[in-house]
């Protein structure tokens, strides 16, 4: 049976509002999805780590149910910086002072985002698929062009990646997720339902846009500083990514050692990039003991 979340609006300003579901009891922890998807791609996981934990899933900003404020040129509002700002908000506003953050994808750039600029209030990071996203770009070559181009594509300046997505909305959703799922039979029908709904609307399909914009643009200056001043996660680390990639050379827990001076451990998932959905068990079996070691 499952678990029913408790939805809850948070109006945070300056166009900003933030939707969250919360469940469960325990420690505090908060679950960011990805792209180009909201929070129901973190319930298969969820509703397996209620027992344990108070869950806190969110619609990132401008994603889902959420809203954002209009871009600027400077793409500030759509920077991981100040969406993460809107996850410490909420947590705060939810009551919890202390909390673990679990990111995928586009959540995992917003979770680690959290973790380095609130380190007083994230205990521990699980980043699923995900590594820094100055590494991302270190690491870009034509293969990696041929299989993320979205990266190249969603970051060009307004307003071609608009008027493209616009052209056919379902279609490109539809070709986005079957190739990030390898095959889409896993994903649930309410779930894949209401990606639908929310990708249709221009707004939440812009907060995608301006989110990798900001990925190729300010997000890789705050990284930088950071790097140049030997900022780095004091939390622990504990990452999964798709078993038969890194398959030769350094593993995500070899990069993100380079980021954290905590501890970092992780494994392979025998997944697609969707795993959370195509295998919650397994997901879930890796979380638990890493979050029930660094949260109280």
């Amino acid at each position: 049976m499952n678990l029913a979340f408790e939805a809850q609006r948070h109006a945070l300003g300056d166009g900003v509002a933030i939707q969250s579901y919360c469940a469960g009891q325990g420690p505090a922890v908060v679950m960011l999805h990805g792209y180009p998807q909201n929070h129901r791609a973190c319930l298969p996981v969820a509703q397996l780590l209620a027992a344990h934990f108070s869950l806190v899933l969110l619609d990132l900003r401008g994603y889902g149910d959420s809203t954002g404020p209009a871009p600027d040129a400077q793409l500030q509002p759509y920077s991981k910086r100040a969406v993460a700002g809107d996850v410490a908000r909420v947590m705060q506003a939810l009551g919890h002072e202390r909390y673990a953050v679990v990111g995928h994808d586009r959540g995992g750039r917003v979770a680690h985002r959290l973790a380095l600029d609130f380190p007083d209030r994230v205990q521990a990071l699980a980043s699923i698929t995900v590594i820094p996203t100055e590494e991302m770009w270190d690491r870009s070559s034509f293969g990696f062009g041929m299989q993320a181009w979205h990266w190249f594509m969603l970051a060009q300046a307004a307003p071609l990646p608009e008027v493209l997505l616009a052209g056919d909305p379902a279609f490109f959703l539809e070709h986005t997720l079957h190739k990030m799922a390898q095959g889409r039979d896993f994903l649930k029908a309410q779930s894949l339902t209401d990606y639908h709904r929310c990708f249709a609307r221009p707004e939440v399909r812009l907060a995608m846009i301006e989110d990798y914009r900001a990925a190729a643009g300010i997000d890789r200056t705050h990284d930088q500083v950071d790097r140049a001043a030997g900022r780095r996660l004091a939390q622990p680390v504990h990452v999964l990514w798709e078993r038969g990639r890194y398959a030769s050379g350094e593993t995500p827990v070899d990069i993100w050692r380079r980021w954290t001076s905590g501890e970092v451990t992780g494994a392979p998932v025998a997944a697609g990039h969707l795993m959370m959905e195509e295998k919650p068990d397994e997901v879930a079996q890796q979380l638990l003991p890493f979050l029930q070691l660094h949260t109280a």
